[in-house]
């Protein structure tokens, strides 16, 4: 097997443990070369570096399994440090230097717009392990495949948790005016939560990398009676200390979010203020409440690792290439046309983060939702949420 991680910065070996390889192999049975970017470094690393483990895991497990088409898999791995030059650089360099036949990554909609088009105008499909927007398809016509839910789903399935098992009826909407996914996670809660009979009382911003909320805090605080819930739809850097800060002025009402909280980053920087926590997310990775799925994926990523997974996005990057691989088995080749036309027959593939089947026209999987409760600095299951109507996209 062959892994190589590719960098144009320094990477941490012990990040991600892969010191791979094998003697060289007949041409006829060279590796299938499958590039990959995702932010080993920077504002998305906590989300994208399990993603980039997750992924890594999966390689090695098939190629020890025998491979594909009597062939090992090649992940060329370079970090994108949560940059758009440095991502669109790497993608050019994957496609032209590589020779990557499939390019995978990402759990942002944004970093995603940076290297997808450019891999869609070779004639290579991209496939996002987490990127949520369900406009991608759409932006990226024919090329781009998600591996995760849409940001639509994921808010309706807030929403309607929100309406029907809190019993909210009065919401405050804080959303990031500077990513794609949070500007919007919050117009997909909005128009779900309006549409059941909720009501934003509030609406209110921030821009990525801010640090105080002071004025956001005290807009609430004077809404008399204050809200039923918040819904603040923020990124893994700033999701934590908004929650911190609404807690220390004394609004303790639940916090709802998207994905973006799913990561370790969130008790640390809320500290207590992260009960009450409400997030959607891909999974529960949770060695005794998850899946029997689950449970052997933790298992496995704590023998490679040493560490027990990260978040949901360890299992998403482990999930696609394991789509991929089915893909791979189904075409016949590594011919990248064959390969996008095997990926959207897709049917009923089971994986860590749930069962993927791309409907026809469709390159958005049909997948139910996990709603996490934060409960003494744990992550708890909520329910499993598959919402009765999700906003258009």
């Amino acid at each position: 097997m062959k892994i190589f991680f590719c960098t144009t910065g320094l990477v941490s070996l012990s990040l991600l443990a892969i010191a791979l390889v094998t003697p060289m192999v007949p041409a006829s049975a060279e590796p299938i070369k499958v590039g990959a970017i995702y932010n080993l470094t920077g504002g998305m690393a906590p989300l994208d570096a399990p993603s980039a483990r997750g992924a890594s895991l999966a390689v090695k497990e098939i190629n020890t399994a025998g491979g594909v088409l009597g062939r090992d898999l090649e992940l060329v791995m370079h970090d994108g440090k949560s940059d758009a030059a440095t991502i669109s650089n790497t993608a050019q360099r994957l496609i032209d230097v590589d020779k990557a036949v499939i390019v995978i990554g990402f759990s942002d909609t944004d970093m995603t717009l940076a290297a997808a088009p450019i891999a869609a105008r070779a004639g290579i499909v991209f496939l996002t392990s987490g990127a949520t927007s369900p406009r991608l398809p759409e932006q990226v016509p024919g090329y781009l495949f998600l591996a995760c839910f849409g940001d639509n789903v994921q808010a309706a399935a807030g929403a309607e948790y929100a309406y029907g098992n809190l019993s909210a009826r009065t919401a405050y909407l804080l959303v990031d005016t500077e990513m794609e996914y949070t500007v919007g996670l919050g117009r997909y809660f909005k128009e779900r939560f309006s549409e059941l009979g909720g009501k934003i009382v509030l609406e209110d911003t921030y821009q990525s990398g801010d640090a105080a909320f002071s004025s956001q805090v005290t807009r609430v605080s004077r809404l008399s009676p204050l809200p039923d819930i918040l819904y603040i739809a923020a990124g893994p850097d700033e999701a934590g200390i908004i929650a911190r800060q609404f807690r220390e002025a004394g609004i303790g009402k639940p916090i709802i979010g998207g994905d973006g909280y799913d990561t370790p980053l969130l008790v640390k920087a809320a500290g207590k203020g992260a009960d009450n926590i409400y997030f959607s997310t891909h999974a529960l990775i949770d060695a005794q409440r998850g899946t029997d799925s689950v449970k052997k994926f933790i298992a496995s990523y704590q023998s490679e690792y040493k560490t027990p997974p990260e978040n949901a996005f360890a299992g998403l990057g482990y999930d696609t290439v394991r789509l991929l691989a089915d893909a791979l088995k189904r075409a016949g080749s590594d011919n990248p046309e064959a390969i996008r036309e095997a990926l959207q027959k897709t049917k009923n593939l089971a994986g860590v983060t749930g069962t993927i089947t791309y409907l026809q026209g469709s390159r958005i999987p049909q997948k139910g939702v996990t709603m996490i409760l934060v409960k003494d600095g744990n992550f708890t299951l909520a329910a499993e949420v598959v919402p009765q109507k999700a906003p258009a996209p």
